[in-house]
């Protein structure tokens, strides 16, 4: 008998929630913070959890995934961006988890069965792996949702079985639909972020501009190039410099602004962040997700600087978009071009208001509702629809353009309404032939017949069955075309 590491809430209905982040960066880790913190304003929520996998991993493992990324980010950054072009594409990577990221995961694996969550969160895509292969295998029996933490999606995010994805904006949910991914598991929240509940105090309205200038956690030597241009600058400003854990770079840039008296406040790492930025006027750094989104969400425009290629350019990308940054591609121009922000008249303003529409300051509490209130069985994706939107993406092609066996069709859990496998046309014969019922509909079940399934057909009943004597099930497709939807009246998608 298989053992189950998770199960549902309890008769009361009290939910024990994982979450599960690396710490690539501060921002995965960041994101998970504020799930822990949406998961406190919950009354069902009777305990929580937050691991970083990396820290359970073998030493080498994590200095490989953690500080390797950003040793490539500094010296080869051509290569980040291949990396990330090349691993863009939806399901590339279809076979089971290798076995050197298998052995790191064991301690995660140990986690999950220690804890026994109803419901685990995944801000990063190593562990989103993981629990789609224990999905699969029928090991856990909790809800699953994969939280993406960048504007726009990419291809490694997406696993053969999840209960939900959140994506950070609606383009992406759109994109995905129209791969062939159902609607009732793609939702578009924005990227988590944690609640402030200090509000900075007011600022006299005739005071000068306040930019904040951010170097990031670690303390990036492009803030020194920044600081020294805006020595330079023609407008009225104020500034604070954040400098991270950094020491060496904040005592160079103390020394920088000397001769500027109270101009600027130089600070390292500082709990401040969340009223620093409602009291600027203009953040000037790089554009993380997770600080874009904290800039978004209080209506702070941003001036994009030094970009990490892949995620950070299309996260500008983005916000350029919308109208809620500019960005400089030259150190020589960053002075000049926020001195024409400043001076335009009423363009500050506008760029203001536009990252406003853009925030989504509830994020956090909308990923746990629509995980926790959300189907309770997952959605399957089997190999061969996995190949089938590998290619679409591939050539460009819509689900809906698919015709004959190798169209995507939709099994629905007709009691729930909800969609529990996304399979190819040409492996519903088998099912058919197993599971139909006298009056043409078709009942899942497990029993001697599983044994005589492929390996992939028991892998999927296994999953969507997750230990019930049967399941009434209806077959629909080709996937619908993706609803675009409107903007509500204050620009926020729906």
């Amino acid at each position: 008998m298989r053992r189950t590491w998770a199960r549902g809430p309890d008769a009361a209905g009290r939910e024990r929630v994982l979450i599960l982040s690396a710490g690539v960066g501060a921002g995965h880790n960041s994101a998970a913070a504020a799930v822990q913190q949406a998961c406190a304003a919950r009354a069902d929520v009777d305990e929580v959890q937050v691991l970083d996998v990396l820290q359970v991993s073998s030493v080498l493992y994590r200095t490989l995934l953690g500080k390797g990324y950003f040793v490539l980010v500094e010296d080869l950054p051509w290569l980040v961006e291949w990396g990330y072009d090349i691993n863009d594409r939806p399901f590339r990577r279809r076979g089971p988890v290798d076995p050197w990221t298998r052995v790191n995961a064991l301690p995660v694996i140990g986690a999950i069965e220690r804890f026994r969550p109803t419901a685990i969160v995944c801000t990063h895509f190593l562990p989103a792996q993981l629990l789609a292969s224990l999905l699969l295998r029928g090991v856990i029996d909790a809800r699953t949702a994969v939280v993406t933490t960048d504007y726009d999606f990419q291809g490694l995010w997406l696993t053969g079985a999840f209960h939900a994805i959140f994506l950070a904006r609606e383009e992406g949910r759109v994109e995905l639909m129209a791969l062939g991914l159902p609607p009732d598991r793609v939702a578009a929240t924005g990227i988590p972020i944690a609640t402030q509940l200090n509000v900075a105090p007011a600022r006299d309205a005739n005071e000068p501009p306040m930019l904040l200038i951010s170097a990031g956690a670690t303390g990036g030597d492009y803030a020194v190039s920044v600081v020294r241009q805006t020595l330079h600058m023609r407008s009225s400003f104020t500034a604070t410099v954040v400098c991270g854990r950094n020491n060496a770079l904040r005592q160079r840039i103390e020394q920088l602004v000397a001769p500027a008296g109270d101009r600027y406040r130089v600070l390292g790492f500082t709990a401040e962040m969340p009223q620093l930025l409602r009291r600027a006027d203009l953040f000037v750094g790089k554009p993380g997700g997770l600080s874009a989104s904290e800039c978004m969400a209080v209506g702070l425009p941003m001036v994009l600087v030094n970009p990490i290629p892949g995620q950070e350019v299309r996260n500008g990308d983005y916000l350029m978009e919308q109208g809620a940054a500019v960005r400089c591609n030259t150190p020589a121009t960053i002075g000049w071009k926020i001195d024409e922000v400043l001076r335009e008249p009423g363009r500050l303003q506008r760029m203001q208001a536009a990252a406003r529409r853009t925030g989504r300051p509830d994020a956090a509490a909308d990923v746990l509702t629509g995980l926790l209130d959300g189907p309770s069985r997952p959605l399957v994706v089997t190999r061969a629809a996995q190949k089938t939107i590998l290619a679409e993406s591939e050539r460009r092609v819509v689900a809906t353009d698919l015709t004959g066996p190798s169209s995507l069709v939709r099994v629905v859990d007709s009691a729930a309404g909800s969609t529990v496998a996304l399979l190819r046309a040409e492996e519903l014969g088998d099912l058919q032939k197993r599971y139909a019922t006298p009056n043409g509909g078709l009942v899942l079940r497990p029993g001697h017949a599983l044994m005589s399934l492929r390996w992939e057909e028991r892998r999927l009943i296994r999953a969507i069955l997750r230990g019930d004597d049967e399941l009434p099930i209806r077959v629909e497709g080709p996937s619908p075309p993706p609803r675009i939807l409107p903007k509500g009246p204050a620009g926020d998608d729906p």
